[in-house]
């Protein structure tokens, strides 16, 4: 069967009844699948097993003879910001390692920013009638929460197939002296994969902003995530600002949440020196110094870029096929059926797919009802609203290849019975 839209409503009802048919089979089944984060797998997490007989009481020193197991360092081991330097290819003195959450990492740098500014601010975003970020969209929902957990004000931004409409961007930060910054994931954006072109980071770098204070939050979380032997190019986003003479607008952030184990990583930021000895001085009244035991720990088992590459060939290994499965699924279900679209990502941890206008939350409730569990519709938006209630994140790191086939059958289904209804106007 083809385009669905050529079909008349007798024969729209006809297919309606064959796949409701087919709905209540699974609901049969009583399923209990979840596709809702991108979590890795129990198999991925058993990669870093040799996180637990890396260190012993013979090797707690490191380079400079700090006794890790002490007060201080609180800005992180050097062979720590050495190995952060080099994944995000930057200077050691340009890093800050903490603990394990690069997302604790930007809450706390926003928090910072509304009670003290930041180093180029008048005075402290908190003190301010407004403060606005921009939001690209389709685009990670923990920023998002982040925001409006802090009453921050949030504007859509469309992506294009190389990053944000940077032209709608420029507008707005040249007229607005209260956007003071915006979310970017820039390799492998989640939730579409696309990698920002230089021509974007170049933009970033040079665009002219009202606010004098704007600063660039650059989610880096998925920079050696890649599905292939191809390791895209990623144009380094503060040497642009160096060169464009705006060395303290972006603030990097990256972890090995999903190269080691999620609830025990190491997360790091980078930034100009100037804004690092900015927030040092903030940090020291925060904390007498993070887990330094654990990121000596990552540093003996990671080595160095070179070998943080073999060790994600391994994970790529194991989640390749389902991202191939998913696609093939899609492919095979919908492709012709004028229904939906979705990415192609060659890294990161997930898939995009659009539904036609007005279709999502009502798929992601008939999957729900046969226990098949995805991100809720809209959670890619601010506000959790998608303005055309058509995105949904599909998840496929964690469920095993048999629970991903169901689970993709089941989203295909419900796709084709929401598009159907629509259709039908009812």
């Amino acid at each position: 069967m083809g385009d669905v839209h050529t079909l008349d409503k007798t024969e729209l009802v006809e297919l309606y009844s064959r796949l409701e048919e087919k709905y209540g089979e699974f609901k049969n089944k009583n399923l209990s699948l979840d596709m809702s984060r991108g979590k890795p797998s129990p198999d991925q997490l058993d990669l870093s097993s040799g996180l637990f007989d890396i260190l012993n009481t013979r090797t707690m020193e490191v380079v400079d003879h700090i006794d890790i197991r002490n007060y201080g360092g609180v800005d992180g081991i050097q062979e720590a910001k050495d190995l952060f330097a080099e994944i995000l290819h930057v200077r050691p003195t340009e890093v800050i390692v903490g603990g394990n959450s690069s997302l604790t990492i930007m809450y706390d740098t926003i928090s910072r920013a509304l009670l003290k500014g930041v180093i180029d601010s008048d005075s402290p975003w908190g003190k301010l009638p407004k403060v606005k970020f921009l939001c690209p969209s389709p685009g990670y929902d923990r920023h998002f929460a982040i925001c409006e957990s802090l009453n921050i004000e949030m504007i859509t931004i469309d992506m294009l197939d190389d990053g944000p409409d940077m032209n709608k961007i420029e507008e707005l930060v040249s007229k607005d002296d209260t956007i003071k910054g915006i979310w970017c994931v820039p390799k492998y954006s989640n939730p579409e994969g696309i990698i920002y072109s230089d021509e974007v980071v170049n933009r970033f770098a040079t665009m002219e902003t009202k606010a004098k204070d704007f600063k660039i939050f650059w989610d880096d979380a998925y920079t050696v995530h890649h599905l292939t032997n191809e390791q895209p190019h990623l144009k380094s986003i503060l040497q642009a600002c160096k060169e464009a003479g705006h060395p303290n607008r972006v603030f990097i952030f990256a972890s090995t949440s999903k190269i080691t184990f999620p609830g025990s990583g190491v997360a790091a930021m980078a930034a100009s020196e100037e804004n690092i000895q900015f927030i040092l001085e903030q940090l020291s009244a925060q904390t007498i110094g993070p887990d330094k035991i654990n990121q000596l720990r990552h540093v003996r088992f990671l080595k160095n870029l070179d070998h943080i590459n073999e060790h994600m060939k391994k994970h790529a290994e194991l989640i390749k096929p389902k991202f191939d499965l998913v696609l093939r699924e899609l492919d095979s279900q919908l492709r012709d059926k004028n229904i939906a679209s979705w990415s192609k990502p060659k890294g990161g941890y997930f898939i995009s797919l659009n539904t036609l206008d007005g279709c999502a939350a009502e798929v992601v409730k008939r999957a729900a009802e046969v226990g098949v569990k995805l991100t809720k519709a809209g959670a890619t938006f601010p506000y959790g609203k998608d303005p055309r209630d058509r995105n949904i994140r599909i998840a496929p790191t964690y469920p095993s290849i048999a629970e991903l086939k169901v689970a993709i059958d089941v989203l295909c289904l419900c796709v084709q019975m929401v598009s159907i209804k629509k259709l039908l106007n009812v």
